[in-house]
């Protein structure tokens, strides 16, 4: 087993002397990297085992980074608490989006809403088109989460359950598409707006998010088309729950509005408390009396968020100050990293250092993560509706089209808008105790 293997190594780094502490490199790669590769080759060749790999990578790089490198120079135990301290934000906030989304779904699915559907769409691969435009709009005022459970508990209904793997791809593509040019559309561009980046200068993303959306949509919903159509008898005799699409439409309210009120309100407070995962939960707390969500679900979504859950972390642990500066190169090279890398990371570097184009990055590493489905969030949660999408061969056999949209996608925005890049934002900050001082005080 590759977590065995991961336990060994993590065993046989330990025993070496103490004096590494800016960490080991191979052939110039820092260990850490080389342990979340390890785990990301796990989760691709035993996707039946995800959390147990992800869970057993996550013990591994902490046991590596407590005897090597701390945690970004902060060493031992007071060095992880802080990294929590940091982050706990973030998952606990990630934590609610996803467990809620996926009782929302429910609360879609059960509406009849899906079921109905087929009356408007077309009856040919065009059907499933307008329904990755549909995804690709919500997204843009929606958390892109949202936006792929619908589509796909749309899908779910208007396939009868039997929807091609490029398709599911090209539903979480169209997601985080959408989202990539708008700041309440997505987790990287929201961190931008935090940070002080203004929403005009992230919206020139959907110059290549247009284009690409174009490339994928039309071979998806030519793939699906093929696999099986749109039957439109499925839509005969449905009824329409309206106080389950009203549930709906609260819950997106609710964590819309808060995203809104806090970045914009109390801007310095949005990484001190969970605020929009908590209101999701309790804006679906606060509809039980009128519908009873499907509790059951919860275990399943359980068990795959934790998994998403140590990969970010992984991710945030590793030196990413260690890539390279900024330039368009970078930032296309970043897309393709984002599918095996979290992006938030990636974008709190970006912001560390400066001198990117905004809307460049936000199409790089919003839209990259849909060529794996563990590279995005949205990703993950429509892979808890659909488990056969938890093949990391499947998945780039079956959604090759996403990595061509992404590409064709870049360089146009590039002929088009060009490269513009922005001043940076501000210095690094060094808090606590460095390996180094503890080491050597």
């Amino acid at each position: 087993m590759l977590s065995r293997s991961l336990l060994a190594l993590c065993g046989l780094l330990l025993a070496l002397p103490a004096a590494a502490a800016e960490g080991l490199a191979v052939a110039g790669i820092p260990v850490d990297f080389i342990l979340f590769a390890l785990t990301l080759l796990g989760v691709a060749l035993l996707h039946h085992h995800t959390m147990a790999v992800g869970l057993t990578g996550l013990s591994v790089i902490v046991l590596y980074k407590f005897g090597f490198t701390g945690f970004h120079g902060v060493a031992g135990l007071p060095g992880l608490l802080a990294h929590l301290g940091h982050e706990w934000v973030t998952l606990t906030n990630l934590l609610g989006l996803l467990l809620g989304f996926a009782l929302l779904a429910r609360h879609f699915e059960d509406s009849g809403v899906p079921h109905a559907l087929p009356r408007w769409l077309p009856d040919d691969w065009k059907g499933g088109f307008v329904l990755l435009i549909m995804v690709f709009v919500m997204s843009a005022f929606l958390d892109n989460i949202a936006a792929a459970l619908i589509g796909g508990t749309i899908a779910a209904g208007v396939y009868q359950r039997r929807v091609h793997i490029g398709y599911l791809a090209a539903i979480v593509a169209a997601s985080n598409a959408g989202g990539s040019g708008s700041v309440v559309g997505d987790t990287t561009t929201t961190m931008m707006w935090i940070d002080g980046v203004s929403p005009m200068d992230v919206l020139h993303a959907y110059a290549a998010a247009v284009p690409a959306l174009l490339i994928f949509g039309v071979i998806a919903a030519k793939q699906q088309h093929v696999f099986h159509p749109i039957q439109k008898h499925a839509s005969n005799g449905a009824k329409i729950d309206w106080a389950r699409l009203g549930i709906v439409i609260w819950i997106l309210v609710a964590a819309m509005g808060t995203n809104i009120f806090i970045n914009t309100q109390m801007p310095q407070a949005s990484d001190s408390f969970p605020f929009i995962g908590v209101a999701v939960l309790l804006a679906i707390l606060l509809a039980t009396p009128l519908r009873k969500p499907e509790w059951s679900l919860l275990p399943d979504a359980f068990k795959g968020s934790v998994f998403l859950l140590s990969l970010v972390m992984c991710a945030s642990m590793m030196p990413v100050e260690k890539l390279p500066l900024a330039s368009w190169e970078t930032a296309f090279g970043l897309g393709f990293v984002s599918a095996v890398f979290d992006n938030i990371p990636l974008t709190a570097l970006a912001l560390t250092q400066g001198g990117y184009d905004w809307g460049v990055l936000a199409y790089a590493v919003g839209f990259g993560g849909s060529m794996i489905w563990f590279g995005s969030s949205a990703g993950v949660a429509l892979s808890n509706l659909f488990p056969e999408a938890k093949s990391v061969g499947a998945w780039v056999k079956n959604g090759w089209h996403v990595a061509l949209g992404y590409v064709i996608g870049f360089f146009i925005m590039l002929a088009i808008v060009g490269w513009h890049p922005h001043t940076p934002h501000k210095l690094p900050a060094i808090v606590g105790p460095s390996v180094e001082q503890v080491n050597h005080p």
